[in-house]
């Protein structure tokens, strides 16, 4: 049901989680844990994935919160848990609050789960490539260090994601890359016959997280497209003319 950071692991008084697609109990092109309330899924399914992903976290239903995602460079504080219907929109949540499980969803995005176990903060980012470009990661860091976090302290981990093989992008999207530093350059690749860019994601996530000054970053290195049984994929799902997709969930939780 999830995957786990061995640098986040290895920290005391912090569960984290990445989601895959097993364990739930969605059908069809949902099956089986898509936690993604913005899928048109059966929500009641969805609730009930979520409430499996919550307990497997050690976390109650009513403490997993997720933000009304829309590919921006917002960070939000958690300080109590919201209904669905009340989530802030924004792609990062940080908090402070023990027993708090913050979350975002993904299905080719970049998920990555903070922490600085000594400052008991942790943060989850949701990292497309707008997000990432715009800033994102480095909303969370400062939203952490507002809490209390030390920067050079704070371990990332970044979760299942689309891989560079299976990003083939146009021109125009490497121009909008370039346009901002044109040392982003080197995560593009064309080559083998390749009539387009390939972009790698998480190889620009990680080294933009690097930049900003985390203390560590980790890379899980596994694709959500490439891995069809284990994650859901929005690139894969268009490519296989589906009509909607699932989302798995990420999570992080001082305990």
């Amino acid at each position: 049901m999830i995957v786990q950071s061995e640098t986040l692991r290895a920290l005391p008084g912090v569960a984290h989680g990445f989601g895959t697609r097993e364990g739930g109990v969605s059908t069809g092109i949902y099956a089986s844990l898509n936690c993604g309330a913005g899928s048109k899924d059966n929500q009641d399914h969805v609730a009930e994935n979520r409430i499996r992903f919550a307990g497997h976290l050690g976390a109650t239903p009513q403490a997993l919160v997720t933000p009304f995602q829309i590919h921006s460079a917002d960070a939000v504080v958690v300080e109590e848990p919201w209904a669905r219907a009340d989530a802030p929109k924004a792609d990062a949540v940080v908090t402070a609050r023990p027993d708090v499980a913050i979350a975002i969803s993904t299905a080719d995005c970049v998920p990555v789960l903070f922490a600085d176990h000594e400052a008991k903060v942790v943060g989850a980012a949701h990292a497309g490539w707008r997000g990432a470009l715009s800033g994102v990661l480095d909303a969370t860091l400062d939203a952490m260090e507002r809490l209390g976090a030390e920067r050079s302290r704070i371990s990332a981990c970044i979760g299942p994601a689309i891989s560079q093989i299976s990003y083939e992008v146009g021109d125009e999207f490497k121009q909008t890359f370039l346009k901002q530093d044109e040392a982003s350059a080197r995560f593009f690749q064309q080559d083998g016959g390749q009539e387009r860019p390939h972009f790698d994601l998480t190889g620009y996530v990680a080294a933009r997280l690097q930049t900003a000054g985390a203390g560590s970053v980790e890379d899980l290195q596994i694709c959500t497209y490439r891995e069809t049984t284990r994650f859901f994929s929005y690139r894969r799902s268009c490519h296989q003319n589906e009509a909607d997709y699932g989302r798995q969930i990420s999570a992080i939780m001082i305990k």
